[in-house]
């Protein structure tokens, strides 16, 4: 922590700043997908082309998070957070004018440039601010923007989507953004560039075996998650048999599910990180299971949405593995655990999008979510090996030297 930071008065006031910009990128990354059949009839082109704007955002963060984190390795980070939000609104601003598809696509790269290196820097400033047993705490207390985005943002949007447009569902993202903006330079500490960094520093994080395997859990076993999500608004047409009136309704169990999930599973992991991470991964095999048992009730649907939801938490968990895997450089690590998760993003909608078009069904996406989220425990469990082999390496050498 710096002299700077140590002096922070009010570390809470600084974690609902970040919150608010993460509130915004929240909105923005969920409510696409549920506006996809809007903006697809407006604009002329079939639901899985639709889609590719939903990629192009994930692609954007993939590519943003590690150039931004390393070309801004100097930077001051307000000064950087300030910047990625205002890139951010101006994204969703030209998003919500986009005159063609092939705008809108662009439009949606743009806009996903920031997302992964603004959580990342804020992951860094926050956890700054408080004791090392409670860092995964207050991660997840920025995560809460992102939850809480999906609870009354992302319905909201939707319901502002059916009203009066799609486009305004963008601008109301872009004014959110600003918002955001504002909120980051009156209340983050004010600190100054560090001299001492550089983009081979924070490249050198890579050379870590632990940080790649950890990128590598997010990546596949939050694949699962999107791949539901994705098709949800499908699936309660053609399975569960209800109207568009529900959407909103699951959306938001699905939003209670991450908020609660990021309320209460980051004090369990300040206390065993690793464990609570493949505890995660179990949980989100097992209620993806269930999804194709539980998708032809509205009830039961949205209840195993919910609880879907709650394994979300591995986000704010992995943001911390990511950090402590990683030595002196953190900005990158941090950054690019979004980019793992919009990786998983791609790859479970494309995945569960092959299983619907082969003829599955559906709630198919539900057991490709479950293939996936026990691909990521097969990485978590490769993980904890080396760690474990690792603590074990000075005990062996002080046996053998007795």
């Amino acid at each position: 922590m710096t002299e700077q930071e140590a002096k922070q008065p009010w570390p809470s006031l600084v974690i609902f700043a970040l919150a608010m910009g993460g509130f915004a990128i929240g909105v923005t990354e969920f409510a696409t997908m549920s506006l996809l059949p809007y903006f697809a009839r407006d604009l002329g082109v079939d639901a899985p082309t639709a889609g590719h704007a939903i990629s192009a955002y994930a692609l954007g963060v993939v590519v943003g998070a590690p150039i931004i984190a390393v070309l801004a390795a100097r930077m001051s980070r307000q000064t950087l957070l300030i910047l990625l939000m205002g890139l951010f609104a101006a994204g969703n601003a030209l998003a919500a004018l986009a005159p063609s598809f092939g705008w809108l696509v662009a439009f949606r790269f743009l806009s996903g440039l920031p997302h992964g290196a603004y959580f990342g820097i804020a992951a860094v400033v926050a956890s700054s601010l408080v004791p090392a047993n409670k860092r995964t705490q207050a991660i997840g207390q920025i995560f809460l923007g992102l939850t809480g985005a999906t609870v009354l943002g992302v319905p909201l949007a939707n319901w502002f989507g059916q009203a009066v447009g799609w486009r305004w569902s963008f601008a109301l993202v872009a004014l959110l953004g600003i918002a955001a903006l504002i909120g980051v330079a009156l209340l983050t500490p004010r600190d100054a560039p560090d001299r001492t960094a550089s983009p081979l520093a924070e490249l050198a994080a890579l050379k870590r075996p632990q940080v790649w395997l950890t990128l590598g859990i997010g990546a596949i076993g939050f694949g699962g998650l999107f791949s539901v999500y994705t098709y949800l608004a499908s699936t309660l047409a053609a399975v569960t048999h209800v109207s568009a009136f529900f959407l909103p309704i699951v959306l938001c169990a699905f939003g209670l599910g991450l908020t609660a999930g990021n309320l209460v599973i980051p004090r369990f992991a300040d206390r065993a990180l690793m464990p609570t991470a493949g505890v995660l991964l179990v949980w989100t095999a097992g209620t993806l299971a269930l999804y194709a048992f539980a998708a032809h009730n509205i009830w039961t649907i949205t209840l195993d949405v919910f609880l879907i939801g709650c394994g979300g938490a591995l986000g704010t968990v992995l943001q911390t593995r990511l950090m402590d895997v990683s030595g002196e450089a953190q900005a990158l690590p941090a950054a690019l655990n979004h980019s793992a998760f919009n990786t998983a993003n791609a790859i479970g909608p494309w995945l569960g999008g092959i299983a619907i078009g082969a003829g599955f069904g559906w709630t198919s996406t539900g057991w490709v979510g479950f293939a996936l989220a026990f691909g990521g425990l097969a990485i978590w469990f490769l993980s904890v090996v080396i760690d474990s082999r690792i603590e074990g390496e000075p005990k062996l050498v002080e046996d053998a030297a007795e």
